[in-house]
């Protein structure tokens, strides 16, 4: 007991930066593997910022999953394009990732999490792609769209933002369920384009690895958090 009473003085004793930097460590060791991959994201975002647009495309075509890169090095364009961010910026991403990224890590452990997002990733691939194959082979799409840039994120976010779900005790894990069908099932029917058909066959694929989960039974509770939140503002609140 004095022990810890000696720490917690010596604790409140250190440099608010330091405190704050101490919580911060704590809360990234959690989640490791987001925070890389933000880490790398921050670098080739910032890689694309400062070179010029010619250069620019012809790193991202370089790294671009499409028909043409799938069949002659699909293994170095699958991993290569998760590390490219299309569309939005860094800070936008880095909101995303501690939203859904983090608690699936920190939930799953790192290797079931990278596991269900490179499943999405590959997977919404493949399932686009062959999609906008099939739309050349019928002539519905121009045959260059072979070499169409298709990279970023966006499909692996899409599964872990699915697989999610599991988290979520009953009754709650059905709305959001419902919730992740619509979002990505409107970007089908209002885009109607291979990137959206992408997004909603990641979030399947994300449904689909329920089986990684039975041994992380769903534990957070939306209505039970929200309560803790208010009573947490009321105990801060001054008392008059």
């Amino acid at each position: 007991m004095a022990d810890s009473t000696a720490s917690g003085s010596e604790e409140r004793r250190r440099p608010w930066w330091a405190r704050a930097a101490r919580t911060a460590w704590a809360y990234v060791r959690r989640a490791p593997g987001t925070y890389l991959w933000l880490a790398i994201l921050l670098v080739t975002t910032q890689v694309i910022r400062h070179v010029d647009p010619v250069t620019a495309d012809r790193i991202l075509e370089r790294r671009s999953t499409n028909l043409h890169h799938l069949q002659v090095s699909p293994v170095r364009v699958l991993v290569t394009s998760a590390l490219w961010i299309a569309g939005g910026g860094w800070l936008s991403y880095f909101l995303l990732y501690n939203l859904f990224h983090v608690p699936a890590e920190r939930w799953l452990g790192t290797l079931r999490w990278i596991s269900v997002a490179m499943l999405a990733h590959v997977g919404a691939t493949y399932l686009s792609e062959g999609v906008l194959g099939w739309a050349i082979h019928r002539g519905l799409a121009p045959p260059r769209a072979v070499y169409t840039l298709d990279y970023g994120v966006s499909y692996a976010l899409a599964g872990v933002v699915a697989v999610l779900t599991y988290l979520i005790v009953r009754p709650w894990r059905y709305l959001y369920a419902a919730g992740v069908l619509v979002v990505y099932g409107l970007g089908v029917q209002q885009s109607r384009d291979y990137t959206s058909i992408g997004h909603f066959s990641a979030a399947l694929i994300g449904f689909a690895c329920y089986p990684l989960t039975r041994e992380r039974p769903g534990s957070f509770d939306p209505v039970a958090a929200a309560r803790a939140v208010r009573r947490r503002v009321r105990a801060r609140r001054p008392r008059r």
